[in-house]
């Protein structure tokens, strides 16, 4: 499909102080389906803050119907939830990793409410981001001087849709693509091991690989009960994103589901599940090893499905 987009009509919305570094200059620009938003308190936003914001309104708007919450630093999830309130939610992803939480940004796919606010408060938080704050939640958080306090002007449907096409300016000129939008139907698993996934394995497996597809390449995700206990962020080797991932869940991967958001090269990467007792992987599928990883997953009685779909966040 060809591929166009007319960027003259793009407006500018503010001056930003600095860019991603004080000697950068940065400008927020609005273009045709751009999602507004209100700063409801808090010093000026940056220009790493609208990136981050961006980044932890992508991984909620995965959810509907479900509170939602993920916590991000450096434009990676530190942290993601799904709760039976946004407090509950909030609680889940923190507790993955408090110490990278710390000045982060906090989204909620539902309105922040005052529990949840009374939680966050005690935490140093560069912006909280949300459809919505009730009276007694801002009230909380507006205690505090310098947090950005963010309602966007859309619901979580209209959000997730907003963007169409994703943009990478290079020396050699501008990559233009499809964003990467697609959704999972769990319908259409492979699952190619001996073992197969339980309903419960396939639902952590779905939102293992939501998240999946918001952390930077490559990417392992380990989630059980349909939080994240570990995250492998950025690793130029897939072992090496497996083995940070699996370190931070520690005893909680015990029965965790792995996602991928590439394939396996190598069976070392099921030898490391194993030792750490994972159930289940979700996983693209494709590599030439293909039967070696299944036939390792068979050997550690680990079921697997293929999606046959991609992630990589370059």
């Amino acid at each position: 499909m060809e591929i166009t987009q007319d960027y003259s009509s793009a407006e500018k919305i503010i001056n930003i102080r600095y860019g991603e570094n004080s000697h950068q200059n940065a400008a927020l620009y609005s273009k045709e389906n751009s999602i507004s938003f209100t700063q409801l308190h808090g010093k000026e936003l940056s220009y790493n803050n609208i990136v981050d914001m961006a980044c932890a309104m992508n991984i909620v708007s995965e959810f509907t119907g479900i509170p939602a919450v993920s916590v991000i630093k450096h434009n990676n999830p530190c942290g993601a939830a799904l709760g039976t309130t946004p407090q509950d939610a909030f609680a889940k992803a923190l507790d993955c990793d408090p110490i990278s939480a710390f000045g982060g940004i906090i989204a909620c796919n539902e309105t922040v409410n005052a529990e949840m606010a009374g939680a966050v408060k005690d935490i140093f938080t560069e912006v909280v981001i949300s459809v919505d704050f009730t009276p007694e939640a801002l009230d909380i958080l507006k205690g505090k001087k310098n947090i950005r306090l963010i309602k966007i002007n859309a619901g979580m449907s209209e959000y997730k849709n907003a963007q169409k096409i994703d943009t990478k300016e290079t020396p050699f000129g501008v990559l233009v693509q499809d964003f990467d939008n697609i959704e999972l139907n769990k319908d259409n698993f492979k699952a190619v091991t001996d073992k197969k996934p339980t309903s419960e394995q396939i639902e952590d497996m779905v939102f293992a690989w939501k998240i999946a597809k918001h952390v930077k390449s490559n990417a392992i995700v380990a989630a059980k009960d349909l939080r994240t206990y570990g995250l492998g962020i950025g690793q130029t080797s897939r072992i090496k994103s497996m083995e940070l991932a699996l370190e931070q869940a520690c005893d909680n991967a015990k029965d965790a589901v792995i996602a991928s958001d590439g394939f396996f090269p190598a069976v070392d990467n099921i030898q490391a599940a194993a030792q750490s007792r994972i159930a289940a992987i979700i996983q693209p599928g494709g590599s030439i090893k293909d039967p070696d990883v299944i036939a390792e997953c068979n050997k550690y009685n680990i079921a697997m499905v293929f999606t046959g779909v991609r992630h990589f966040r370059h």
